[in-house]
């Protein structure tokens, strides 16, 4: 029983709230999949492995043959699994490029009495689908300011308007400082971060207006798209001014509970930016607890560079905001008041 072959956009579309199956190794799966995606690979990574050493030394009929005594006893326990799992008996299944893996796990599900589609072209297409997406025109308003100015929170109070809000740094699992992966999950191969944004981007209304925050390209090490990044460099940016007490205070709020050994790495990191009087400053404070010394030598540092990359930019349109505030909602009007005169 031949599976339907579907295009990504039907794959995608008709997928939603289903259950989808990546049937590569575990060692594919991980670099990056389709969101929502669970993997029950045809072979684990050394079966993989065997077998396309087989496929380049004794040829494709040696290689089929062993893929099917190792598959065989996987046979009943994968489609207990996927009936377990699907919902009114539908799966959708791809592997790499829409190939014999996809297509043998489906001819499996649709003898066994489920109703089994296969990704056309597998996960290189989706991945083309992904990137593809990213170079579409977009209306993009980045949202500035320098370090402890609080845009993390104002982002959320802007997504409670009527505003399609991605916040990049979240789903990079990293701040983009030095200090960006404290208190952070791991963070995900560069494929599942453009995955996951794409994901982002498509749950909005994208006849609104993008709301992100101004980032570098690198964060931690994910990079931000080529294509969506030069978009980015091109749209106009709010910048929040917040006085430098303040941003010291929303900087100790944020830091209190880190283990200081973390904070010490962090501030090794930067120690050549610092000096070595100030690096030397920065461990006895952190010995001391007095971790808003700390704040204030970093954001010395952490200030030049901010200001050094804003009186160098000349591309973008850039509005300043002015606030004796770092509350996120007072912040957030003051930023929508700007946002609907740009629109």
């Amino acid at each position: 029983m031949t599976a339907t072959a579907l295009t990504c956009n039907d794959f995608l579309d008709k997928s939603q709230g289903e259950l989808i199956v990546d049937v590569r190794a575990p060692v594919e799966f991980l670099k990056g999949h389709v969101v929502n995606a669970i993997n029950i690979p045809l072979f684990d990574n050394s079966e993989r492995a065997e077998i396309g050493t087989l496929f380049k030394q004794q040829g494709k009929d040696n290689a089929v043959t062993r893929g099917l005594e190792i598959v065989s006893p996987k046979m009943v326990p994968f489609v207990n699994e996927v009936k377990a799992l699907a919902k009114d008996k539908k799966v959708f299944v791809y592997c790499f490029r829409g190939g014999m893996r996809s297509n043998s796990f489906a001819w499996l599900m649709n003898t066994s009495g489920l109703n089994a589609c296969i990704l056309n072209g597998g996960y290189k297409a989706y991945r083309n689908h992904v990137l593809n997406y990213f170079a579409i025109p977009k209306k993009i308003i980045l949202l500035g300011g320098k370090t402890g100015s609080g845009k993390t929170d104002v982002l959320k109070e802007l997504s409670k308007s009527d505003y399609s809000v991605v916040d990049i740094e979240k789903l990079a699992n990293h701040k983009g400082s030095a200090f960006g992966g404290i208190n952070e999950e791991k963070q995900n191969p560069q494929q599942a971060f453009e995955n996951n944004m794409h994901q982002a981007f498509v749950e909005c209304d994208q006849s609104k207006v993008f709301i992100l925050e101004d980032e570098s390209q690198t964060i931690g090490f994910n990079k931000i798209p080529h294509e969506l990044w030069q978009q980015m460099k091109k749209s106009p940016i709010i910048k929040l001014n917040i006085p430098f007490e303040l941003r010291v205070g929303k900087l100790v709020e944020d830091y209190t509970t880190v283990n200081t050994d973390a904070l010490r790495a962090c501030v090794t990191k930067i120690s050549s930016q610092l000096g070595p009087l100030n690096t030397k400053l920065c461990m006895q404070y952190l010995g001391e607890g007095n971790l808003a010394e700390v704040a204030r030598l970093s954001l010395l540092y952490y200030d030049r560079a901010y200001d050094f990359k804003y009186n160098n930019n000349k591309e973008q349109k850039i509005i300043e905001v002015d606030s004796d505030s770092i509350d996120a909602k007072i912040n957030a009007a003051k930023v929508q008041q700007v946002i609907e005169t740009l629109k």
